[in-house]
């Protein structure tokens, strides 16, 4: 006698809401600590890479930090106050590739460049990060949808024979 067991295939749909109240609180930490950063280091130098690098650091502290306890909180009350290990694993699994490639290439050139272009490295700072962001949850946007589908099909295609 054969069979098959076709695990649960649902989708959890999240709305924009969701997605607001997960990463706004680290945006504004990451927006405060770039600004801080960046213009901290205006005190020994005025070159335009070490304003953008303070402020890329900044930014990752301050926008990483908050998700970490967010994703830590999260874990933590699933497991009925246990803590959950692997959070820094369930941080990088969050934005995949596109957080590499952003945070090592795309952020730092934008920051850069906008605080090259702009004559107060404040507004340089922002408008980098703000065309960093742009790209980055325009990636990450994609990338959730194509592996939302993904695991739809894996999940569907998921049968035991005994």
């Amino acid at each position: 006698m054969t069979t098959i067991e076709i695990a649960d295939a649902r989708v959890v749909r999240r709305g924009p809401m969701f997605w607001v109240c997960r990463y706004l609180p680290g945006e504004i930490a990451g927006t405060a600590a770039l600004v801080l950063a960046g213009l901290g280091v205006t005190v020994w130098t005025d070159a335009p890479i070490a304003i953008a690098l303070a402020g890329l650091v900044g930014a990752v502290i301050g926008f990483y930090g908050v998700l970490a306890v967010t994703i830590y909180s999260e874990h933590s009350i699933a497991a009925h106050g246990r803590s959950r290990r692997g959070t820094f694993a369930l941080l990088l699994a969050e934005f995949g590739p596109v957080e590499f490639v952003d945070t090592l290439l795309i952020r730092p050139a934008a920051l850069m460049l906008g605080v090259w272009m702009a004559p107060d490295p404040t507004w340089g700072l922002l408008a980098g990060k703000l065309a960093a962001d742009v790209l980055f949850y325009a990636a990450v946007a994609k990338s959730h949808s194509t592996g939302g589908a993904r695991g739809v099909r894996a999940a569907r295609d998921r049968q035991t024979v005994p």
